[in-house]
């Protein structure tokens, strides 16, 4: 899968995330991922367009790395979600979904830009 379209697909699953942590748990902060995914889904669509499929993937980027930074922390709350001690097992769940979900688009991106790299011709900047 190219990584344009797995940015549309990470995209809508983060929208989906949000919509139904909003759902169920009644909360505005449950639709942060919203927001992450309606900017990498913009990206993912800009990305269509092979003369601004860089930036635009640079960017998606960009955005994949903002959103995984402050919903990480969540990550480290898995084990007292386990052990059914997590104060805000709701907001556990959410910010590990989305930091799991742009954490793979963030490997995946890297390793296409790599791969992209290595596959231009020597001299090409």
């Amino acid at each position: 899968m190219n990584v344009s379209r797995l940015a549309l697909v990470v995209a809508a699953l983060l929208v989906l995330t949000g919509i139904g942590g909003y759902a169920a748990f009644q909360s505005p902060t449950a639709l942060i991922p919203v927001g992450f995914g309606v900017l990498l889904g913009a990206c993912g669509l800009v990305a269509r367009k092979e003369s601004l499929r860089k930036h635009a993937m640079h960017a998606a980027a960009a955005v994949a790395l903002l959103g995984f930074v402050p919903s990480a922390p969540g990550l480290l709350g898995l084990p007292a979600l386990l052990a059914g001690e997590a104060q805000r097992p709701a907001a556990v769940v959410l910010r590990s979904v989305m930091a799991l979900l742009l954490l793979g688009f963030l490997v995946a991106a890297v390793r296409s830009f790599v791969a992209a790299r290595r596959a231009r011709p020597a001299g090409e900047s």
